[in-house]
């Protein structure tokens, strides 16, 4: 009997004060609505035509060049191209670090925002080399999304200034932890390649991770994956430097988004909102507590395939679904001419939604 109060006793200890690498902070989570209205429940995304990436996984983002080249990129660091009217996806390079998200410049360069090296560049030719990896003195810990405006500045999310992808176990778990901590250690870049110098437009985001400029190049949109929802930072104008909301609320994290060919973004939700990441919101130190539960105890993303389409307003346009998670952690879409190419987290492939099967 003394020793089981002695293990009771060491086990309390280690829930309540054993250390921990988050410090949450108190927040108060939106009401989540779910699927209903514009986020109805159906199967919209349950029929892709899968071409599989021959061993690699996790096709973050895509990039598409002036040639029909489309790029995208795995966890094994690797880049696969497919040629325009290919059908298969082949390695390039390997940024041996973490490559997500992907962006073909005005030079034909692309783009690497790689989450353990920092913004990368790589020619026609496959040379690579590290564009920029600090920015006001502090390391670029987490390079997340890029996108390029047609003046040729470069803007790109650092998800986490504290959460490094390489030092906590992956992308996922690194996201994970910022998330459940929520003080907002993320920030939007703007980097000039005339100048070869970088400066932050928007910090203490919970997450910050998709970027795109917007159609008129007048703003960028950025997606808070923490809190739901969809910000636009004003490069020019009466708001220039200001802050909107394009729409919160989400049913999902939000992950990467892009520009629709006509007008509007893809958005996609990699994993439905978790309860009880949004019942614990207001108590940071039961959130405390959680993180020192074995993984398994904790929160966990769930598979559930989701790609949203938005107005420039922030109107929900499409809501495409596949409840079954088939098609697990969506992070994007790429429109193109055969159809929308659409990215995973985690998928051994990429998947290509199709709105005409006769084509």
């Amino acid at each position: 009997m003394k020793m089981l109060w002695v293990l009771l006793f060491l086990s309390a200890a280690y829930l309540l004060f054993w250390p921990v690498p988050i410090d949450p902070v108190s927040w108060k989570a939106p009401i989540n609505n779910g699927y209903q209205g514009p986020f109805a429940e159906n199967t919209g995304l349950s029929d892709l035509v899968l071409i599989d990436l021959k061993g690699e996984e996790g096709p973050e983002d895509f990039a598409i060049s002036k040639d029909g080249t489309i790029a995208t990129a795995t966890h094994s660091g690797a880049v696969l191209l497919m040629k325009n009217g290919g059908t298969t996806f082949t390695p390039w390079i390997n940024t041996h670090g973490r490559p997500l998200g992907l962006e073909y410049d005005n030079n034909g360069n692309l783009l690497i925002a790689d989450a353990h090296r920092g913004l990368l560049i790589a020619n026609p030719n496959g040379e690579l080399k590290v564009l920029i990896d600090e920015v006001a003195r502090t390391e670029i810990v987490y390079a997340d999304d890029v996108d390029v405006a047609n003046n040729g500045k470069v803007y790109f999310t650092d998800a986490t200034m504290k959460f490094a992808a390489r030092e906590y176990g992956g992308t996922l778990q690194a996201s994970l932890l910022e998330i459940l901590e929520h003080k907002g250690n993320g920030r939007l870049i703007e980097y000039d390649p005339a100048l070869k110098t970088g400066k932050v437009l928007l910090d203490g985001m919970v997450f910050a991770n998709g970027v795109a400029i917007s159609h008129d190049q007048r703003s960028v949109l950025v997606n808070e994956t923490g809190k739901y929802r969809v910000l636009r930072y004003w490069l020019e104008g009466p708001r220039q430097g200001k802050v909107d909301v394009v729409i919160d609320n989400l049913p999902g994290f939000p992950d990467n988004i892009s520009q629709a060919v006509n007008g509007g973004y893809y958005l996609g939700l990699a994993s439905p909102r978790s309860a009880p990441v949004d019942a614990l919101s207001e108590r940071p130190f039961v959130r405390k507590v959680v993180q020192r539960l074995p993984s398994f105890l904790r929160p966990q993303a769930t598979a559930y395939g989701h790609l949203v389409k938005i107005s420039e307003d922030g109107e929900v346009l499409e809501s495409y679904q596949d409840p079954s998670g088939a098609y697990p952690f969506v992070t994007g879409a790429l429109e193109t001419e055969r159809g929308v190419f659409v990215s995973s987290l985690i998928a051994p492939s990429v998947g290509v939604l199709i709105f005409d099967k006769t084509q």
